[in-house]
């Protein structure tokens, strides 16, 4: 079985055509998936879609480059977790890729998600785009490692990666890490830790090859294990069996909840 450990099924290019959505997942083994909650706005419909289907879960949070949107307390955020299909906090982290200035709002948004996740008990969902040093340093300043979580579509260096991983954290990979030229992502897939690797589409964004550059769906995540499995000389059952392994570490109500 694999996982999908990251996607946004809940985005209308997706969520229109949900029966197929689920139904290529059923073919291609993907026994569950994370949809990401980047609002709050919007997390009634994340919810709802976890609600209504045993393989999908959920997280809750308000993705660092969202603006003009309704500001996160701590408060709102534990509250939230509290539903059982509710399995983490996030997406959060930092972006500065939109956001030049490096602005202290983003910095503050992260804390309070990273407190959050400690209060409830939920692991965190981390995005860090042009933003690694501060990302790390934020995490480290609040003790993000009580509570570990996910390096998500992880896009860095192996020092970055090392450097999550001493934090507490795994490391997830995307569609990217098929594509040809992305020789750091391929690296990273080669050296992390098999206990502390994750796969993930980001659908409906970054589709992998043979798909790139067209609607990314959960049951693509098949093509993700069998590039790490290629580039670490294993098999694609070694490098499902271990992400859905860890997973469900990280996870365990999911276990739970999918495995009779």
């Amino acid at each position: 079985m694999l996982v999908d450990s990251h996607c946004h099924i809940d985005l209308p290019e997706l969520a229109a055509n949900l029966p197929q959505v689920l139904g290529l997942m059923h073919d291609n083994d993907v026994g569950c998936v994370m949809c990401i909650g980047v609002t709050l706005e919007d997390f009634p419909r994340v919810r709802s879609l976890a609600e209504s289907n045993r393989t999908i879960f959920a997280s809750v949070g308000v993705h660092p480059e969202t603006t003009d949107v309704r500001e996160p307390s701590i408060a709102d955020l534990v509250v939230l977790a509290q539903h059982p299909k509710v399995i983490a906090i996030g997406e959060t982290g930092l972006d500065y890729y939109w956001h030049k200035d490096a602005p202290e709002w983003q910095r503050e948004r992260f804390r309070v998600h990273i407190r959050a996740a400690i209060e409830a008990g939920k692991p965190l969902v981390v995005h860090n785009r042009d933003a690694t040093a501060d990302t790390l340093r934020v995490m480290a300043e609040e003790r993000a490692g009580q509570v570990g979580g996910i390096l998500h579509c992880f896009t860095e260096s192996w020092e970055v990666a090392e450097a999550a991983l001493d934090l507490g954290f795994h490391i997830s990979l995307s569609g990217i890490v098929t594509f040809k030229n992305a020789l750091v992502v391929k690296e990273v897939a080669r050296r992390v830790p098999l206990d502390r690797l994750l796969i993930e589409t980001d659908a409906p964004y970054l589709a992998p090859v043979p798909y790139r550059g067209k609607l990314n769906q959960p049951g693509y995540v098949r093509y993700v294990a069998e590039e790490i499995a290629k580039l670490r000389g294993i098999s694609c059952e070694e490098v499902a069996s271990a992400t859905t392994e860890n997973f469900f570490r990280l996870f365990p109500q999911v276990r739970e909840a999918i495995q009779p």
